[in-house]
């Protein structure tokens, strides 16, 4: 049971960076990263300076 509940969030996390990340320059495989609580902030911290980055 635990398992399905981590998977569940696992695709929650994984699938809005897979359609985020090509947009901001990143390539799209790094979304996996997410699957890893600390993966996902680094991702927000990569998405928001590329963001500070346009402007």
């Amino acid at each position: 049971m635990e398992f399905i509940a981590w998977l569940i969030i696992a695709a929650l996390s994984v699938i809005p960076f897979l359609t985020l990340l090509p947009h901001f320059g990143v390539n799209k495989n790094w979304a996996f990263a997410a699957i890893i609580p600390l993966g996902a902030l680094v991702l927000l911290w990569v998405l928001a300076m590329k963001l500070k980055e346009r402007g």
